[in-house]
């Protein structure tokens, strides 16, 4: 008996051992960031690449007069993200009291720059999109101007939204605007102010069919991919659509829906930024959603998504998980 179990040992340990390594090497390769990213209520995620580090810089998702600071997330692998709070607030920029919402990142000659739309401002009020800058990705932001970059309205577009793109003449263009209409202006090159166009323009409207707000470019395999948001933001009909053009001024034709909800998963998703890894060629998604079954019209959580093409260039429509994307840390 002794023997006999002696054997089924030496046939069993090593099978324990094998079945255990299998598992470890299966959980590893299936770890999945899983939707939301992080805990709490956060919107309009703008997503970047800084480094070797992920950034997401979202609204903090309150009332208007609660929403008067801004946190932003790290993460070296879509998976653990660390918390960086009040990167920025109200006390730092003077002019705005509330509705510090929709912030847009870029860096620039060693400095990172934060652009954000404050106080929800209408005709005649003070209010719009500033800019604020700091030595390092997590802040402290410090107001750069002292008052708004643009507080008029233009082409019935509110001051809100702001994306800035870096084209491929390293000149850089802001796309923004709510209420239905979108411009494109052109930033000086240390952001405290607009240039004109070559027409001598200072303002471009881009209004493609159906814009609500959250303008988003990018530029892949030489076309100029066009995003916006329709819908209402806190209503379930909240997307994401989109158009290709061959410059950044359009026009841009709507092509189709790429983000909107599952009602088995979640509800009105929208308002986006999308982050591209080169050395794994991997697109993402990056937006807010809302629960299931939340009414709450400020209950929106922060998730991720792939997104891919297909062989003409076009964006195959995106399926939203509980899931999220499997880790991919930058090296």
């Amino acid at each position: 008996m002794f023997l006999y179990r002696k054997r089924l040992l030496s046939y069993l340990i090593p099978a324990i051992l094998f079945i255990s390594c299998q598992k470890a090497q299966n959980e590893k390769e299936v770890q999945l960031s899983g939707n939301p990213l992080f805990e709490g209520w956060y919107a309009d995620p703008e997503a970047i690449i800084y480094g070797d580090t992920y950034w997401i810089y979202p609204t903090y998702s309150a009332p208007f007069h609660k929403q008067v600071f801004m946190d932003c997330f790290s993460s070296p692998d879509l998976i653990h993200w660390t918390k960086h709070e009040r990167i920025i607030d109200t006390a730092e920029v003077k002019w705005a009291d509330s509705a510090m919402w929709a912030p847009g990142v870029i860096e620039n000659k060693g400095k990172y720059f934060l652009f954000f739309a404050a106080n929800d401002v209408h005709e005649g009020e003070i209010g719009g999109i500033g800019v604020a800058i700091a030595d390092q990705p997590q802040g402290p932001f410090k107001d750069l101007l002292g008052k708004p970059l643009i507080n008029e309205i233009v082409n019935g577009a509110q001051p809100i939204d702001q994306f800035i793109f870096k084209d491929k003449d390293d000149s850089f263009l802001m796309y923004y605007g709510g209420w239905g209409k979108c411009n494109v202006v052109k930033l000086k090159d240390d952001f405290t102010g607009l240039e004109p166009f070559e027409d001598g323009s200072i303002f471009r409207e881009v209004t493609p069919e159906s814009y609500v707000e959250g303008p988003f470019m990018f530029i892949r395999e030489g076309k100029y991919y066009f995003m916006w948001s329709e819908g209402g933001w806190t209503g379930p009909d909240y997307k994401v659509a989109y158009a290709i053009s061959d410059n950044p001024f359009g026009p841009f034709e709507r092509i189709g829906v790429v983000l909107e909800q599952d009602p088995k998963v979640a509800t009105g998703a929208g308002h986006h930024s999308v982050l591209f890894e080169p050395n794994s060629d991997q697109y993402y998604i990056v937006y807010h959603r809302r629960p299931l079954g939340e009414t709450d019209g400020n209950y929106r959580v922060t998730c991720i998504d792939k997104m891919e093409f297909d062989e003409n260039g076009l964006i195959i429509p995106v399926k939203i998980t509980f899931e999220g994307v499997p880790a991919n840390p930058l090296q």
